[in-house]
């Protein structure tokens, strides 16, 4: 019988692939679309369709998920079906044969990192700062996928990009059969409805922060590599730009437990809202400049890697006992999926009409929101040490 600690390779595998699957798909699936002569508004609806199903998907899953009581047997079910859907890319180029093929993708495809997320916070108990730890693996994924696919498309057609995919998804459906089945602790909130815990003024601003971070970064995956192609980057150059922010994101998830400790988690993230501000403005106003696209992307590891560890740790700390994977797939929904379909959705008619420089200046100011959301209502929230013991 293996000890707990062997089960963190199990977690880590799942993480990767995952994050390699995304390494793929946002920075070059729109490059795709737009080698089958698809238009901006098309690209930008097509690459919504991942955040929409972000929004519909996970809580009909996390309800399943919490109904049957058979988490891990979801992630596999989902992992399955996401792996045959994609399969259908093969088979069309037409937009609506790819929206249908995307659609049911992203449907399975979103359902299983929420019930996984919740899966590895009651597996670290009250080490749950260590979580970044163990995300870090969906990073160095993301990082290899992004790199290797970039340096490949400077000598190989794009169209290989959708074998990178099949690899992904089959790695994910191995390692959704691996991850280790972990016990929910009751918690004295079990008996209130999640409605209830939902509505509380410092859950709603966290949402709706989190919504607004989402909305920020949905120009940034949409177009962010047709935009630095179109100023004369390479592929390979693309590839690691993204790289770069995903490796500065990778350290911030090993400094997390100090940062928690020493900052709390609100802290953190009001760091990382005025960060999202600085990297958009530099993204959208210095492209020409290696030099500040450097630092924009090393702000990733602000407006991600240590964003997305701190608002995980206070939805931990918010959903307890039988409501850990409800309160995930809520949370997944209302922001990584309705933030990223608007702020996709918005930017193909904004870049169209007004250029990238508007576009991130949009994206600057959909985090100064967030960022004033936090200042309001979460100011003292998350910064007990014992958090991060």
């Amino acid at each position: 019988m293996p000890t707990p600690k062997n089960y963190h390779w199990r977690i880590a595998g799942f993480y990767f692939f995952y994050y390699a699957f995304v390494g793929m798909f946002a920075p070059y699936w729109s490059l795709y679309l737009k080698s089958i002569h698809f238009d901006a508004i098309e690209i930008a609806i097509l690459m919504s369709i991942q955040p929409v199903m972000r929004m519909l998907a996970p809580s009909l899953w996390g309800w399943l998920a919490d109904h049957t009581r058979k988490r891990l047997l979801v992630v596999q079910i989902a992992a399955a079906l996401s792996a045959l859907s994609y399969l259908g890319v093969f088979a069309t180029t037409s937009f609506w044969g790819m929206f249908l093929v995307l659609g049911l993708m992203g449907f399975f495809w979103s359902a299983s990192m929420p019930l996984v997320e919740a899966t590895t916070l009651t597996y670290l108990g009250k080490h749950s700062s260590r979580y970044g730890r163990i995300r870090s693996w969906g990073s160095i994924g993301f990082i290899i996928s992004v790199v290797g696919l970039g340096y490949a498309f400077d000598y190989i057609a794009i169209a290989w990009l959708l074998w990178a995919g099949v690899v992904c998804e089959l790695g994910i459906l191995v390692f959704s059969r691996q991850i280790p089945p972990t016990e929910v602790l009751a918690h004295h909130t079990d008996h209130q409805p999640i409605r209830q815990i939902a509505l509380q003024p410092r859950v709603l601003a966290l949402f709706g922060a989190c919504f607004l971070m989402s909305v920020a970064h949905g120009p940034y995956y949409t177009f962010y590599s047709i935009y630095l192609v179109e100023h004369g980057y390479a592929k390979s150059a693309v590839g690691g730009l993204w790289a770069l922010g995903v490796i500065c994101e990778i350290g911030v998830f090993f400094m997390m437990p100090w940062l928690v400790r020493r900052f709390g988690y609100t802290r953190i993230l009001l760091a990382s809202f005025s960060a999202a501000i600085a990297r958009f403005m530099l993204i959208g106003w210095g492209v020409d400049f290696l030099s500040l696209l450097f630092i924009a992307q090393v702000l990733h590891a602000a407006t991600f890697g240590a964003y997305h560890a701190a608002s995980m740790g206070l939805v931990h700390e918010f959903f307890q006992g039988r409501h850990q994977s409800k309160g995930q797939a809520l949370f997944g929904s209302l922001t990584y999926g309705a933030g990223g379909m608007l702020g996709g959705l918005a930017s193909g008619p904004v870049w169209q009409h007004y250029g990238a420089s508007a576009l991130y200046s949009c994206s600057a100011g959909a985090a100064l929101l967030g960022l004033l959301l936090v200042l309001w209502k979460l100011r003292y929230s998350g910064n007990a040490v014992d958090y991060a013991n």
